[in-house]
């Protein structure tokens, strides 16, 4: 049973859309707020939901990669550095 009463603030062009948005559905404001906060996600979010954390994770292990490789690659300029220094010395 609906008994509790919600209250917020929007813009004008907010308030717009939401009456526009329940118009088209044939609905109230109220309604429309309910069903789209209540409802479950689409099989599209859910797979969207699933891609955007796999992109996380592989642009965190991208980026660890390229530390490693940065750091090697520092390691590999120091030692040909010492190794010159230890050719003209």
């Amino acid at each position: 049973m609906k008994t509790e009463r919600i209250s917020l603030l929007g813009t004008p062009e907010f308030k717009a859309f939401l009456a526009s948005e329940a118009k088209k559905e044939h609905i109230s404001v109220s309604e429309l707020v309910r069903r789209r906060c209540t409802r479950a996600p689409s099989a599209d979010e859910v797979l969207l939901e699933r891609m955007a954390a796999e992109l996380q994770r592989a642009t965190e292990d991208a980026r660890r990669s390229l530390e490693e490789g940065l750091t090697a690659a520092r390691e590999a300029l120091a030692e040909a550095a010492a190794n010159r220094q230890e050719r003209t010395a």
